[in-house]
């Protein structure tokens, strides 16, 4: 418990609302349901009783260990211990309670994968990030609007975690848009690095050139995509 509260993981203890998650995640007997942190297993049997197949993986070995216990006789359960995020495993939907030092690496992630749709809950100010239109944009708004889309669902108290968080969390839909590869990844996120610049000295960083004055704040999301593309 200790090493999941540094890493910002906050457990889930609302029944209802693992419910909620499950119901709004519209899974059919035809999907395969990907959930990253297992935890303690308050969304796992729910998934599964909907789901074709569920697979399962959180980084902590006694809570692997625990969840392989408590759900050994559930046959379409695949159970995984290590980092979800570097897995290869084929899902249509999506479902987690992400660590909220993670949150960031989850949407990246999704970016790169091919699938339908998913619920997830993160943490409020990281979702109002996600819908930033102002010059407080980041990369990762520019990243995670372009491949996907966002929905708000609810705003979860943080009286439904333990241990408590400092602040309240919400529940995203997240719907696939286009698939977009790592190298685009890492060159928005390299983009932003330089965002106080001008295009003119951006691209000089790139080995590059572009007459344009602009800056990123004077851009919309597809156009600092297409500049990465350009760029690459």
């Amino acid at each position: 418990m200790i090493k999941r509260k540094r890493l910002g993981q906050h457990f889930l203890n609302s029944n209802s609302i693992a419910q909620s998650i499950v119901s709004e995640a519209k899974i059919t007997k035809n999907d395969v349901v990907f959930e990253i942190g297992t935890g303690f297993g308050i969304l796992t049997p729910l998934l599964c009783a909907k789901a074709k197949k569920v697979i399962s993986i959180d980084a902590d070995s006694k809570l692997y260990q625990n969840a392989k216990n408590q759900f050994d006789k559930i046959e379409n359960l695949e159970l995984k211990l290590g980092d979800g995020f570097k897995t290869k495993d084929k899902f249509t939907i999506f479902v987690s309670n992400l660590p909220y030092s993670k949150s960031k690496d989850a949407i990246e992630w999704l970016a790169q994968k091919n699938f339908s749709h998913g619920i997830v809950m993160v943490q409020k100010e990281f979702a109002d990030k996600l819908f930033v239109k102002t010059k407080d944009r980041r990369a990762v708004n520019i990243i995670a609007n372009y491949a996907l889309d966002f929905e708000k669902v609810r705003n979860i108290g943080k009286n439904n975690f333990d241990p408590p968080p400092k602040v309240d969390s919400v529940i995203l839909r997240v719907t696939k848009k286009k698939i977009v590869d790592k190298k685009l990844i890492q060159t928005i996120n390299k983009i932003f690095s330089y965002r106080r610049k001008t295009l003119q000295n951006i691209y000089k960083q790139f080995g590059k050139e572009t007459k344009s004055d602009k800056r990123l704040d004077d851009l919309s999301g597809d156009e600092i995509v297409a500049i990465a593309k350009e760029i690459l």
